[in-house]
């Protein structure tokens, strides 16, 4: 028998493991692009730790921040941390790229 209560709650838990999977899919990404050769969660390494990336940019406008370290992560970059060049990253999707930016961004809460 079709009980509405259980379907709703069904769907509120399937929502919840796929945006739980979606949030801790990040540190399996940076792991799966190599981000974790140069970068680590709270030293530098050969680049930034994700949280002093974090701090950096946590006054500037989120939406802003976020589209701006993907493209970072997917196209390289150098200058803001030094001598040494961020190289690219193109194999990662544009939504990937955005979803370790969020993560990053979120690194020091």
């Amino acid at each position: 028998m079709f009980n509405l209560n259980n379907s709703i709650a069904g769907i509120g838990l399937i929502a919840s493991v796929f945006f739980t999977a979606g949030a801790n899919a990040s540190p399996e990404l940076a792991k799966q692009n190599t981000c974790m050769g140069c970068h680590a969660m709270d030293r530098k390494v050969v680049g930034p730790s994700y949280k002093a990336i974090a701090t950096r940019y946590q006054s500037q406008p989120r939406a802003q921040m976020v589209d701006t370290l993907a493209t970072k992560i997917r196209l390289g970059g150098g200058g803001a941390w030094g001598v040494v060049v961020m190289p690219a990253n193109t194999k990662i999707s544009e939504a990937d790229a955005k979803k370790l930016a969020e993560w990053i961004l979120d690194s020091n809460k």
